[in-house]
């Protein structure tokens, strides 16, 4: 069953459902582009490696959203193994962890020459929260790519979190491309209600771009995920909270979705 709407669905960009969504997205982009590049170039999912703490790093809570920090609660004294002794009262807390995060993105390479052509990041919310190791490894990384020669393509399909002081304010969803060599940025906005576009992946000369078309393939991969069974369209969509006239757009077009389901 297709999604309820026409572009991004925003109920995706739970917490709940985002890191799924994100690796099937890589992959399928992936695949896609691997079958359009071969065989002059060829396609690689790699990733970024952190340790993430709540103490020192502001995008913990994104990455871990349901944990707390628990006091700690005596517990009376246990009966051993060894009869008639005790062992001693002791206190018991729940243990902070410092999760190994993993970030994917996926590289374009030359065939001939191995070098890094292009470089395309979905980004994930730790990489949109401000001064988190997320975000900051993020942008080390972009800034040394197109130091290097290389293209850069970011696909931003969470409302919420940071973005760049010039991207903010113009759309729910957006694609830049910081193409080698050149100094503008190319943007591609979308909206809550528009279809995701079709943007252009860069390789280099004499071959042309690739287009990669967004919205298809997030049909496709909505399809085969059967989100449509699995998501919980009952309540709103996640944070940031939607205008008045976007909410109720939702809560119409989520009653056509379940009318043609046969859900009335």
């Amino acid at each position: 069953m297709p999604s309820p709407f026409p572009g991004m669905d925003p109920f995706l960009e739970d917490p709940m459902y985002w890191p799924d969504v994100h690796h099937r997205l890589i992959t399928a982009i992936g695949d896609e582009l691997a079958g359009e590049m071969s065989p002059d170039f060829f396609v690689r999912i790699e990733e970024r490696v952190y340790i993430t703490h709540p103490k020192d790093d502001t995008g913990y809570a994104a990455l871990i959203p349901d944990v707390g920090v628990v006091a700690g609660r005596p517990q009376p004294a246990q009966p051993s193994a060894v009869p008639g002794v005790m062992i001693a009262p002791f206190i018991e807390i729940e243990r902070i962890m410092e999760p190994e995060i993993h970030d994917r993105y996926l590289t374009v390479y030359d065939r001939r020459s191995q070098e890094v052509v292009t470089v395309i990041e979905l980004l994930s919310p730790a990489n949109k929260v401000k001064n988190s190791r997320g975000r900051e490894m993020l942008l080390d990384k972009r800034r040394a790519l197109v130091n290097a020669g290389a293209s850069y393509l970011e696909i931003d399909l969470l409302r919420g979190g940071e973005r760049d002081e010039d991207l903010i304010g113009h759309s729910d969803y957006l694609v830049t491309l910081q193409r080698r060599g050149h100094y503008k940025l190319q943007v591609w906005y979308a909206g809550l209600r528009d279809p995701l576009p079709t943007v252009a992946v860069p390789l280099r000369p004499p071959y042309a771009d690739v287009p990669l078309a967004l919205q298809r393939i997030l049909n496709e991969t909505y399809d085969r995920a059967h989100y449509g069974d699995s998501v919980d369209y009952t309540g709103s969509p996640p944070p940031p909270a939607l205008k008045t006239p976007d909410l109720l757009w939702v809560r119409r077009q989520l009653a056509e979705w379940r009318a043609q389901r046969g859900a009335g």
